[in-house]
């Protein structure tokens, strides 16, 4: 028995990084598990793994940051599996959305109001849509998990992103309002904070891991953290083993906000 067995997963961003490997590790520990992000040909990869694996898996391309996308995305998992039993939220953009979309990573005095928008909707916004669809789903229910991936950006302050480390920082708020309202109904919010991460999302900061010296001033830990270390942590959020946990803030770091 896996530690998820059975239970149906819906786990957006599970085309990249933290998405990925959280989707595959919940297949892996016996969930079904339903994969969402914006390209279709990462997702069908994704889906592909986790069936050559042995697991089970389905998918839905969506533009998460409109509510119509995060609807059809919800209905289709809904559709294929008939209800959901944990919503992991790990969408979402970061340092390297500035080279698809410059000056979205800026700080206050030269972020243009439209990349602010941009950053929350992908970020903000589309945590939001999917928590207003599980949420009335799991309160019918009786029971439900929701996880959502925030960063120790939402917790620190930086000289830049400031978009960024807005939208994660409400994820982290909003996260704890979710746990108080909804526990009567059954329904567990929790939320993971990344530190640096080797995923493309950080691709430029994690060569300067290469310098020890430079590493420890990053993370005592000296490296950055793996996508399966953060899988393992959603894994516990999401699953009945955290049945205490509810509105936790669960850091994963390797001890960068500690120091």
């Amino acid at each position: 028995m896996g530690r998820v067995s059975g239970k149906v997963t819906l786990i957006t961003g599970a085309g990249d990084g933290i998405g990925k490997a959280t989707a595959k590790l919940f297949a892996k520990e016996g969930a079904k598990v339903f994969c969402v992000s914006r390209t279709a040909s990462k997702l069908e990869a994704v889906v592909k793994e986790i069936k050559a694996a042995g697991g089970e898996a389905a998918y839905a391309a969506a533009d998460l940051s409109k509510f119509e996308g995060a609807s059809s995305a919800f209905k289709a998992a809904l559709d294929t599996y008939g209800h959901i039993d944990v919503c992991v939220n790990a969408a979402g953009v970061g340092y390297s959305w500035e080279e698809q979309s410059p000056g979205s990573m800026n700080d206050t005095a030269t972020c243009e109001p439209e990349k602010w928008r941009e950053v929350m909707a992908i970020n903000l916004d589309s945590l939001f849509y999917m928590c207003r669809l599980a949420v009335p789903h799991m309160q019918a229910r009786k029971k439900g998990s929701i996880v959502n991936v925030a960063s120790i950006y939402g917790m620190i302050g930086v000289p830049n992103a400031h978009a960024y480390t807005a939208s994660k920082g409400a994820i982290i708020n909003y996260t704890r309002s979710l746990a108080v309202t909804y526990i009567g109904d059954g329904i567990r919010s929790n939320c993971l904070c990344p530190g640096f991460i080797d995923t493309g999302m950080v691709a430029k900061v994690t060569p300067l891991f290469q310098d020890p010296a430079i590493g420890k001033q990053i993370s005592p830990s000296a490296r950055p953290g793996t996508a399966q270390e953060m899988a393992f942590a959603c894994l516990f959020l999401g699953s009945d083993e955290s049945s205490y946990c509810n509105g936790s803030i669960l850091v994963a770091d390797g001890g960068s906000i500690a120091q």
